[in-house]
């Protein structure tokens, strides 16, 4: 792990302390005991971090099931959204087709909550938007066929 222990450390620090400055035999001890319990905690923390890196390894949860009917789960960190945006995919690192590619969706799966889904599917028929779609798609096959 380490390759000198924390009292070593703790000894070579207030040395060089003790080198540069006058210090009293009550500054020494307190120095040392100040020292030796901030490099502990450093190693404590750094150790505790060690640690939780694992929990990364895999998605928080079958993808099939992270997308609801009024949520959806995000499979990197277990959050709750209606939507998942593309800001909080940056957060990991990822946008929405990476997403989609890592966790075996297609690439027309909403990443956002079923009704959700719903409800923009239907104000799209409301605005006729199906009907525009198939004449853009008309045109654009006309102009390919000339």
């Amino acid at each position: 792990m380490m390759s000198k222990s924390l009292v070593e450390m703790t000894a070579e620090i207030i040395q060089s302390q003790i080198s540069s400055k006058q210090m009293t035999t009550d500054e020494i001890k307190a120095a040392l005991n100040d020292t030796f319990q901030t490099l502990k905690s450093l190693q404590d923390s750094e150790l505790s971090n060690i640690e939780r890196e694992p929990e990364e390894s895999g998605p928080v949860m079958d993808a099939k099931k992270s997308i609801q009917r009024n949520k959806i789960v995000c499979l990197e960190c277990g959050q709750e959204f209606k939507m998942l945006s593309p800001k909080h995919l940056k957060s990991h690192g990822l946008n929405s087709k990476e997403y989609r590619k890592k966790y075996g969706f297609t690439a027309r799966q909403p990443l956002c909550s079923k009704a959700l889904s719903e409800k923009r599917s239907q104000s799209g028929k409301e605005r006729g938007l199906p009907v525009n779609l198939r004449k853009s798609i008309e045109a654009r096959s006309k102009d390919k066929n000339k």
